[in-house]
């Protein structure tokens, strides 16, 4: 199956902590594949398992996390597709990891995930939506 929801980082903490049953519902909706996640996403995660109190028991959350929403390598295309969005955007210096997520979605073609829905509606060609309101 092919993807068709790239989770922001904000979204999976959400899932991690148990919060936002909103979030729970609509992913719980999707079947597997159905909703990913960024590699570069899984890199802002394990640095949370880093610098976590308890990073054994964060990890192992992680990797049930990732059991139900899979990591997408960030692949030639979505280094592409950053270029074109950098380009749009040089009045944004800030937001250097959205801008990689916002690339990632547009190379699959996907709709971001997020609660930033305004970080993410600045970049060209990206479809947003937040799942974390009821």
């Amino acid at each position: 199956m092919r993807p068709r929801y790239l989770l922001d980082t904000n979204i999976c903490i959400y899932l991690l902590k148990g919060e936002r049953t909103t979030v729970l519902d609509r992913v719980s909706e999707c079947s597997v594949g159905e909703a990913v996640m960024s590699s570069i996403t899984y890199a802002e995660l394990m640095f949370g398992v880093a610098v976590s109190a308890d990073p054994d028991r964060e990890s192992k959350a992680v990797a049930k996390l990732i059991d139900a929403v899979p990591v997408m390598p960030f692949g030639n295309e979505a280094a592409q597709a950053y270029a074109g969005i950098r380009k749009a955007t040089p009045d944004r210096k800030a937001n250097a990891l959205d801008k990689l997520i916002a690339a990632h979605a547009a190379a699959l073609g996907v709709v971001v995930i997020t609660n930033n829905e305004s970080d993410f509606s600045r970049y060209p060609g990206i479809k947003v939506e937040n799942w974390s309101r009821a």
